[in-house]
């Protein structure tokens, strides 16, 4: 392999961002991901380069970028999986901010420096992400696309708060966390890792922010862990969602009101049943449902809510336009959200 940046295998310096790489496999996509590193405008870092048991070129490559330039750390271990190689990386990373990447992706040379300048402007960030561009553009489903242009709406703490419950707020390989943050760690819960760890961040109180500037391409393969593995299925992250909704929102209450119930509210119906959570109401748009029982609930329409006792509230609608109609309805009402009512696509 012919390596196309030359680094500095001699610079020292006390680092002050510890970017976590893992990678297993990944000789294909490896060295235009550390190219993009090589060019970050801030130069105080360091790179953990933690190869989880590959058996192509990935180790070899990792090699030669450590012996370029010493910024590069390169740990070797047994393939243990995904959350055992940040979790290791996290534990080794010497400066005060950990910033996640992935070896298939490429950062702009100025997302180092924008995401270590947001934490310093406000210290009661615990962490910041980024919007994205992903890539290649040919071949993205709708769904992608969907959730690129969401994922690029958001542009503070507030927006991550209040859509937590949404989708994954924060792209995971463009979140850089305090060590506060880092300190949490990763778990194997039978849902994505990522998405756990942003939920029980903000479920302690922590603000993650978000740098509203596309700082990372983003690539999507259809080999990768999210469309391959199956705790990143759509399941699975209602199954996140909803344990931290019964942790969190709803934890005072065994009932709560339940605003929509097409396909994606019937599913998190059922996965906060599991933690005992059912609806007492229901209310939907849907002429043809109001007046009915389902699972024992009254089907009502939204302006019923005027009279009917206050609950918390959870609004599980599915697209952007809806849903954003919904919390217009809601807040006409004296609701408030995040105290009354959490949106949960």
């Amino acid at each position: 392999m012919s390596y196309p940046y030359r680094g500095n295998r001699n610079i020292r310096h006390e680092p002050r961002v510890s970017i976590v790489l893992p990678a297993r496999n990944a000789a294909a996509t490896l060295v235009p991901c550390l190219a993009s590193i090589l060019r970050q405008t801030l130069t105080h870092w360091e790179c953990l380069l933690v190869d989880d048991g590959s058996t192509d070129g990935t180790l070899a490559l990792a090699e030669e970028a450590a012996r370029h330039d010493s910024r590069f750390r390169l740990v070797s271990t047994p393939p243990r999986g995904l959350i055992a190689a940040l979790d290791e990386g996290v534990r080794l990373g010497a400066a005060p901010f950990i910033a996640r990447m992935d070896a298939d992706d490429v950062m702009h040379r100025d997302r180092l420096a924008a995401q270590v300048a947001a934490l310093e402007a406000d210290p009661g960030l615990c962490g910041v992400g980024c919007h994205v561009r992903m890539f290649p553009r040919k071949g993205m489903t709708p769904g992608l696309r969907q959730y690129e242009a969401w994922l690029n709406s958001l542009r503070s703490a507030d927006d991550v708060a209040r859509d937590a419950y949404v989708e994954c707020p924060i792209a995971h390989p463009t979140l850089m966390m305090r060590r506060e943050m880092a300190a949490l760690g990763y778990r194997d819960c039978g849902w994505p890792e990522d998405y756990d760890l942003v939920l029980r961040a903000v479920g302690q109180g922590m603000r993650v922010g978000v740098v509203p500037r596309r700082l990372l391409s983003w690539r999507d393969r259809a080999d990768s862990l999210s469309r391959s593995d199956g705790r990143y299925g759509r399941a699975q992250f209602t199954a996140c969602k909803a344990h931290y909704l019964a942790a969190g929102f709803l934890s005072g209450a065994d009932d709560y009101i339940l605003w929509g119930f097409g396909e994606t509210g019937q599913a998190l119906r059922r996965a906060l049943a599991s933690h005992g959570k059912h609806p007492s109401l229901i209310v939907e748009v849907k002429p043809s449902r109001v007046g009915k029982r389902i699972h024992g609930a009254p089907v009502i329409r939204p302006e019923a809510l005027r009279d009917a006792a206050r609950r918390p509230l959870v609004v599980s609608v599915a697209h952007a336009g809806p849903r954003a109609e919904s919390r217009g309805i809601l807040t006409s009402m004296g609701f408030v959200e995040g105290l009354d009512f959490v949106c949960a696509a």
